[in-house]
Formats: structure tokens, C-alpha cells, sequence
């Protein structure tokens, strides 16, 4: 297997001070079994299936954007907060890392106040509200470890792009969360949402857990803001000084053939364990790219900054079969053209980079469901050449690749695909979670595939259906909708004057550089 190819190497990380460094001999953990649940309702399924079979002793850690303590798991009485709540009075230790939102805790009603780690909390586990990071940023992680102190067979972690909250508990049809939390009015008042979530079992979950510890045992204070700080006092929160967690188990014995490593953000922020942050997100993924020759396939939330994608930009240019689909959501979340065009200029010198680098083998295309709802895209998926595949909680842009801390976790599977093109190179992980996404957008049973084997054949398929829809909707939806749930992604060109007032606010609040300064200058991560 050439993981040294596809994988960051013990020196390449960048950061010397985490434990991942030292855990292992390699920078990465071997004999996992990986498994993507596509949908916060297949993750939530599972999730709910797990804690609730937990017993005393065992140990719950998770972290989370944003997490709502009354959205349902499943059906009534599964609410996330009851959910612990319950694991809780049964002898399990729950553990939480809540980023402290800047806004939402402004409201300290008990009736409105939507932060789950408050919850926990009452029910007698511990959550710290964290706002340990750089001004404007955020903890972005979404991240779940089940530790079974009798039974380390069930040990398993969920990491990925859902958080437990409103609006994300969606499935393959995309009608949307019953629970669900205002958007644009585009999406609706149940916003179609696809997103991704891994479950990991295997020598991974120690890895997983060990940078878990990492944020928990910082010995900073959780906010240095006197407002927060005084209101703290006013409640008698006291998020600084958290409990020791019990010590941590040795890692799960090997239970498949996946190779995980996991990768992070963290900026420069005084981190003990990341002093000079830790960008190995962006790095990875330059790494991979630069070995990409036939397909990279991404699904993301933003999908911007022309800084960042240069690397698929050069890619792109040096080889001459590459090709690149990109799926996004076809409007941003929030209304407003002020809110908007910060955001899409940077999508807009991002579209048209790549558009010269190779305008005939790069494509982006939003999702619709069945209704001709738009679908938020909240997936943050990479896969490469159906050899290397990521699911985290980063974002193909600056802020995600440098400023926030992110989570993600790249996959290499030892088994080859076995299937032509490519049978000995291409991995069975990447290539079928490609198939599986293109099968739901193209709306394709399962194993109707075959000419989506081929990188050139899936490009000329994701193209055909979009033009069907697109033409579809434009001929004023006259005889039957064509299958298929991809249109085309339009971005008309922002004038000079848009661009002049809205770029500095992208590069300041929207899409922030959280490099060192020489970074930056050579344009390094």
C-alpha cells in the first residue's frame, strides 16, 4: 500500500506538539473499518442505537458548532438532551466541547436558549462552552467517541460535517427536518440538507479521543470576554476549571482494512498542543492533490477563495485527463445581498480560476430535491482518483484550511476496487462513496453504475443530467421531470462596484487568513 504517497508523513503535519505525533510509529492508524452515513437521519439512526445500549462506566466525549438540545435523534422522547440525559443517570460519563456562539448567548432565557451543553449540564454531565479561539473564529469540529470501559469491542467514533442540531436530521429525499432553523428562503421552511458523517471503529477511535483530550485538558481560560465572564459568575458556571476525564483506554484492536488518519485546523491561538496551529487539512489536501490524475470529486459547503484552489487549479493544467465535479449548494444560507456578495466574490475568482485552467473538465453543480426545492449542500467530501477519500467538517476555503479548528478524517482503504477502470489502483472505499453520492444525484438505483466507473464516463453523466433538468426548468417544466437531481451552477459575474466594497469584507469576516503573516507572503500553508 503507498500510504507515504497518499498520507501525511510523521514530519509533514506540521505540528509537533500534539500527541497524534507520538501515538504511533506511523503518522496514521492501520486496520480500521470505516463506514459513511450519508444523512444526518442514517447518522442519527445509528448514533441513538449506540448511546442508548451504553452502561456505567462507559464514556461519551463530543464536541460540536452548534448543538439544540430538544432536536430528535429519532422519534419522541429521543431528543439529543434526553438522550444523554438518560445515559447520564445510567452511570455513563458525558463529556462535552460546545464552541460558545457569539450571538445566541446573548439570550439567556431557559425557554429560548438552544445550546445543548447547558443541558447536559443539568442532567449531571459536563460541557464547556469554548471559545478558545482566534476573534471571528469558531470551533467548527462535530465529533462523537463511544468508549465502552467492559466491552472495547464497541468502541466507535462519528466525525464529519453534522451537528447535532436543528435542520440536519434529513434523508435521500430530501423533504427536509421537521426541526428545522430559519434559512434562506430559497430552501424553504424545512430546508433540504445532505451531509456526511463517518463511523469509525478500530485503533482510530484512540487517535480521535486523544485529540478530544487535547481542547479538554487546555488550561486556558474558556473565554477571556468580560461580558461572558460576568455572566458565568451571575450562574455559577464555572467552565474553567472542568473535570478530569477518566484515563484513557488502550486504543480498540483491529477490526478491518481501512487506514484513517486524522487530520485538523487549529490557528495560531496559544494552543499548547497546536503553539504555531496546525494546518494539516490544507496540507493533506495539497499533498493529494498534486497526485491526482483522473478525478477529484468534491462536495462542499462554500467552495471559494481563489488561494486555495489554486492547488486544483494546477492540478488541473498539468494534467491533461484530470477532471474536477464540484456539488454546492445553489444559493448561500442567509438572505440579504450585504450577507451575500462577501461571500460570492470569493466563489466567484474561485469558478473562474478553475474555469481557465481547464474549462471542459471542471464543473459545479447544485442539487434540487424531487420538488425542485434547492438542497442545502453541507457535505464537506474530497475524494481523489478513487484512491483517497475525506469527510470532516472543513470547507474547501481559507477560513476552514487556517482560522477555525476543524475535523477531518482521510481514508485509504488496503483493498483494491477491483473493478475496471483502473482495478489495480482504485480503493473500494473512495471509489463506491463516489457511487453512492453520484447515485443518489443522478437518481440511480444501486449498482446502476457501470459508466460511472470510469472518471470521463461519471463527468459526461453528472453533465448530461444537469443540461436534461436545466433544460427542463427552462422550457417551463412541460412533460415529465427528467431523473436526476443536479442543475447546473450559475454565478452571474459581480460588477467592479460590488467587488470593490465587498472583497475586504470577505477577506475580514466571511473568509478570514488565519496564517502567520509569512505564510501568507509565500503563500504557504
Amino acid at each position: 500500500m503507498e500510504s507515504p504517497r497518499w498520507l501525511l508523513g510523521p514530519n509533514e503535519r506540521g505540528n509537533e506538539k500534539t500527541v497524534l505525533v507520538d501515538r504511533r510509529d506511523e503518522a496514521w492508524s492501520a486496520d480500521n473499518q470505516v463506514r459513511a452515513l450519508i444523512h444526518g437521519d442514517t447518522y442519527f439512526a445509528e448514533l441513538l442505537r449506540r448511546i442508548e445500549a451504553m452502561e456505567s462506566g462507559d464514556l461519551v466525549l463530543f464536541t460540536d458548532w452548534r448543538g439544540d438540545p430538544d432536536e430528535r435523534l429519532g422519534g419522541p422522547g429521543t431528543e439529543v438532551a434526553e438522550v444523554f440525559a438518560r445515559a447520564v443517570a445510567r452511570g455513563v460519563v458525558v463529556k462535552g466541547l460546545i464552541w460558545r456562539s457569539h450571538l445566541d448567548r446573548l439570550n439567556f432565557s431557559a425557554t429560548e436558549n438552544r445550546h445543548l451543553g447547558e443541558e447536559v449540564n443539568k442532567a449531571g454531565g459536563e460541557c464547556i462552552r469554548d471559545m478558545r479561539c482566534r476573534p471571528g473564529g469558531s470551533h467548527h469540529q462535530k465529533l462523537v467517541v463511544l468508549r465502552h470501559a467492559n466491552r472495547p469491542e464497541l468502541d466507535v467514533a462519528f466525525a464529519g460535517g453534522i451537528d447535532l442540531c436543528h435542520t440536519r436530521h434529513d434523508n435521500a429525499e430530501h423533504r427536509g427536518d421537521p426541526q428545522a432553523q430559519p434559512m434562506s428562503k430559497a430552501y424553504g421552511e424545512r430546508p433540504p440538507w445532505h451531509d456526511i458523517q463517518l463511523e469509525i471503529r478500530g485503533p482510530a477511535v484512540g487517535d480521535l479521543e486523544a485529540g478530544f483530550r487535547e481542547r479538554w485538558e487546555d488550561p486556558r481560560p474558556v473565554t477571556r470576554n468580560p461580558f461572558y465572564r460576568l455572566s458565568d459568575m451571575l450562574h455559577q458556571n464555572d467552565d474553567d476549571k472542568p473535570d478530569p476525564i477518566p484515563e484513557q483506554l488502550p486504543d480498540p484492536e483491529p477490526v478491518g482494512r481501512h487506514t484513517v488518519q486524522v487530520l485538523r485546523t487549529y490557528p495560531p491561538h496559544g494552543y499548547p498542543f497546536a503553539p504555531d496551529g496546525e494546518r494539516s487539512i490544507a496540507r493533506a489536501y495539497r499533498k493529494v492533490i498534486g497526485n491526482a490524475r483522473r478525478i477529484i470529486y468534491v462536495e462542499d459547503q462554500y467552495f471559494w477563495s481563489s488561494e486555495v484552489v489554486h492547488a486544483f487549479a494546477k492540478a488541473l493544467r498539468a494534467q491533461p485527463e484530470l477532471r474536477l465535479i464540484a456539488v454546492i449548494p445553489h444559493h448561500p444560507e442567509q438572505d440579504g445581498w450585504v450577507a451575500m456578495a462577501p461571500a460570492l466574490v470569493g466563489r466567484c475568482d474561485a469558478m473562474a480560476l478553475l474555469s481557465d485552467a481547464a474549462p471542459d473538465r471542471f464543473a459545479i453543480y447544485g442539487v434540487e430535491n424531487h420538488e425542485g426545492t434547492p438542497v442545502y449542500v453541507h457535505a464537506k467530501v474530497g475524494i481523489i482518483d478513487d484512491v483517497w477519500a475525506s469527510v470532516g467538517s472543513d470547507n474547501v476555503n481559507r477560513r476552514s484550511w487556517t482560522h477555525d479548528s476543524e475535523l477531518a478524517c482521510a481514508v485509504l482503504d488496503e483493498d483494491l476496487d477491483g473493478r475496471e477502470p483502473y482495478a489495480d489502483e482504485a480503493r473500494r472505499f473512495a471509489r463506491e462513496l463516489r457511487l453512492e453520492l453520484a447515485r443518489e444525484h443522478l437518481d440511480r438505483e444501486p449498482g446502476d453504475d457501470a459508466d460511472l466507473l470510469d472518471p470521463a464516463g461519471a463527468f459526461d453523466a453528472f453533465r448530461a443530467s444537469a443540461d436534461a433538468l436545466q433544460q427542463w426548468h427552462d422550457g417551463g417544466q412541460v412533460g415529465d421531470r427528467p431523473p436526476g437531481r443536479l442543475r447546473p451552477y450559475r454565478l452571474d459575474p459581480l460588477n467592479l462596484r460590488t467587488r470593490l466594497w465587498a472583497r475586504p469584507l470577505n477577506r475580514l469576516l466571511v473568509d478570514p487568513d488565519g496564517r502567520p503573516w509569512r505564510m501568507r507572503r509565500r503563500q504557504d500553508f
